[in-house]
């Protein structure tokens, strides 16, 4: 099922964080894991699903997800954890 969805994942609690949208959550998650991802969640090992949210459309998706990558880190931490306060991998939900 396609869905906009913009997506946070943690290299661990209070680790690095990747930013991102997909119109596919489950295939993307997947996909990172297996290191079929070139690029950052690949070199920083960033593969724990801790945030994610759906959107009516991709473009309002996108346009989330250009704010979010500008937040500052404080502010990501603070969403994270009203959704996901134990940092738990949510990768389940999204399957």
């Amino acid at each position: 099922m396609k869905q906009a969805v913009v997506y946070i994942l943690a290299s661990k609690p209070y680790g690095t964080l990747y930013i991102g949208v997909t119109s596919s959550l489950a295939e993307r998650i997947e996909a990172h894991r297996n290191g079929c991802v070139d690029g950052f969640t690949k070199q920083y090992g960033v593969h724990n699903l801790v945030f994610f949210e759906v959107h009516a459309d991709m473009y309002e998706a996108i346009q989330r997800e250009k704010r979010l990558k500008k937040w500052n880190p404080a502010w990501k931490i603070r969403l994270i954890e009203e959704m996901n306060p134990e940092w738990r991998d949510l990768s389940e939900q999204a399957f």
